[in-house]
């Protein structure tokens, strides 16, 4: 059993993820200092045992430091940034990033650490704030071995599974790819759901057999009620899709990998959003009703979403 109190960790960004994930550190036992731009949204951390930070330099003592925000100029601002983490003096030995950005923005903070003696773990996750809290996040890691080693127990803590894929931004690329096929797949989804409705079913009647099927996973099966309730709360927005779709299309170019089905996929996800649609990335469903010519109802089945 690891000791959750061997290293002083502080978390940075309280966003739906940051928070479902720190709160999961801090009832594990772990000695962890939250900080976030509204301090307010980190302040119910405390009941978890988390100390919530003023200011960012707070976080310099701690031997590890994860940053969980929305970009990659974030991440530059709470660790470089005039009010970062370092502005004061003190640096972290490890700081561990689960922020969606590109290999070339990774490699950049990645190099300013390495000048200050400080290791980059890059540890994209896959989940949502709901997966987090039942613990089946999962989460792909790259960087020195020994940051890996020394950062598992707490990934660990965090969710169901932590996969080490190697050196470097290794980890970036497998989140891209994760994230093409989260696209790919709720679009085919889509289509053969609206395909089976048009045809006479209902629509968890259909999903209902697919996840039975060999074809089901754990992703259809969480995708149903939304998908048959017309339920569309935000998991995972369009605009955040369509920037990973981007990065993956970006990657394809860079290796010479053609990428056909996402290119596709990547059009259909910017024409729901030029038709407003800003909730769940699943209202592709929606559109994909439209385009058939056919106007869908919540059908408000009871129905589980597999976690």
């Amino acid at each position: 059993m690891a000791d959750m109190k061997k290293h002083k960790l502080g978390w940075i960004g309280i966003g739906r993820m940051g928070y479902a994930m720190a709160e999961r550190l801090a009832k594990a036992g772990c000695d962890i200092t939250v900080w976030n731009r509204t301090k307010s949204k980190a302040e119910p951390l405390a009941k978890s045992g988390a100390k919530v930070a003023d200011n960012l330099t707070e976080l310099a003592d701690c031997d590890i430091v994860f940053t969980m925000v929305s970009t990659g100029k974030d991440v530059k601002e709470v660790l470089f940034g005039p009010n970062g983490v370092m502005s004061a003096g003190g640096k972290p030995k490890i700081i561990v990033d689960s922020t969606s950005i590109s290999l070339e923005e990774s490699a950049e903070i990645r190099a300013k650490l390495a000048e200050k003696g400080i290791k980059l773990l890059a540890a994209p996750v896959s989940g949502n704030a709901k997966v987090i809290k039942v613990g089946k996040l999962t989460v792909v890691a790259s960087g020195p071995q020994d940051a890996f080693d020394t950062v598992t127990p707490y990934l660990e803590a965090i969710g169901r599974g932590v996969s080490y894929v190697g050196d470097g931004e290794l980890s970036r690329i497998a989140k891209i790819c994760h994230n093409v096929m989260l696209g790919v797949v709720i679009q085919n989804l889509c289509e053969i759901t609206v395909l089976a409705e048009k045809a006479g079913m209902q629509r968890h009647a259909f999903l209902d057999f697919l996840n039975k099927s060999v074809m089901g996973s754990m992703f259809t099966t969480y995708k149903t009620p939304a998908l048959s309730n017309l339920d569309f709360h935000v998991t995972f927005t369009p605009e955040l899709l369509r920037k990973d779709i981007d990065l993956g299309l970006a990657a394809g170019r860079a290796h010479g990998v053609p990428m056909p089905t996402t290119a596709i996929t990547r059009d259909l996800v910017q024409t729901l959003i030029g038709h407003g649609y800003d909730q769940d990335f699943s209202q592709l469903l929606l559109l994909q009703a439209k385009a058939s010519g056919i106007e869908l109802k919540p059908e408000n089945v009871n129905i589980g979403d597999g976690l």
